[in-house]
């Protein structure tokens, strides 16, 4: 398998576990803030810049690094769909 530091949805199956770091321009954001983009971005990975998948026994953690860009382009992801 290639390295796990890109999207993979074949690997999304198998993740067990999440985890969420901050990109050093994202220091600005409170902790509700950090909360509510954390959920947002693990529940669309692919739009992740920066994501790494971590073997475990079980299956895979998925680690996210937020940057800006990164909450941009959840927020153009949203304003944009459908309904």
């Amino acid at each position: 398998m290639a390295g796990y530091n890109t999207f993979d949805p074949r690997l999304e199956s198998l993740v067990v576990e999440t985890k969420t770091f901050w990109a050093p321009d994202t220091q600005g954001l409170s902790e509700e803030e950090k909360a509510i983009v954390a959920r947002a971005i693990h529940r669309k990975p692919e739009l992740a810049s920066q994501i790494k998948y971590e073997r475990t026994h079980t299956g895979f953690t998925r680690e996210i690094t937020v940057s800006e860009a990164d909450i941009r382009q959840l927020y153009d992801h949203q304003t944009s769909a459908p309904g």
